[in-house]
């Protein structure tokens, strides 16, 4: 059987390993493909809000994947929401948002949610994804949003071990929650420290992505 090809398109480098480790646990048999587009981050921050230029390069970037023979297309940049729901109906291949299989997983295992996330405007974007998702389950579920400042920058800056503590530290800071989301995959090192101190169960979007789409196709 021919090993499916998924195209992962990613908005920072450092996504890359994360994703890939992920493969490796749950779906080696799978072929992965990384697209990076590596300005998008920065051009948020600057523009202040998703534009609708921005959108169209979503659209770009999948179609370029569609045309090279993918099979299934996983975003890994969770501050584009919109984006790539707009991506969605445009291509006959399946199209996995970086955090949706993580969402319909925490949905189905608690009911008061903490969201972490190192890069502001994930926030911005995957608040009104969990409001969905938990609209559509018909639960009443709260989701507590942490924003970890420095983390990033410290990952950026080549210091993992800075960057794993600010995210364990946040961690140890959440209160009456039944666990936590990590919202990007770049946090995904931080998950077994972050469990260990804070006693909650935590989910990461790699691996929750992989068995989604393993599962899908």
């Amino acid at each position: 059987m021919k090993a499916p090809r998924i195209f992962m398109i990613h908005a920072t480098p450092l996504a890359i390993e994360p994703i890939t480790a992920a493969f490796a646990r749950h779906w080696p048999q799978a072929r992965i493909i990384n697209l990076l587009e590596d300005s998008l981050p920065q051009d948020r921050v600057e523009e202040g809000e998703l534009t609708t230029s921005m959108k169209a390069r979503f659209l770009t970037l999948s179609h370029y994947a569609v045309q090279s023979a993918a099979d299934a297309i996983l975003f890994t940049c969770s501050a584009f929401g919109d984006a790539i729901d707009l991506v969605k109906p445009e291509v006959a291949i399946p199209v996995l948002k970086p955090n949706e299989a993580m969402i319909d997983q925490a949905l189905s295992q608690a009911s008061r949610i903490a969201v972490l996330a190192t890069f502001e405007p994930t926030i911005t974007s995957m608040m009104p994804e969990f409001k969905q998702a938990v609209e559509r389950s018909g639960r009443a579920v709260e989701v507590v949003p942490y924003f970890v400042p420095g983390a990033l920058q410290a990952l950026k800056d080549g210091n993992p071990q800075a960057h794993d503590a600010a995210i364990v530290e946040m961690a140890a800071q959440v209160k009456d929650c039944d666990l936590i989301c990590f919202a990007q995959f770049s946090m995904t090192s931080a998950a077994e420290q972050a469990q260990a101190r804070s006693g909650l169960p935590v989910l990461t979007t790699p691996d929750s992505a992989v068995l989604a789409l393993r599962k899908l196709l």
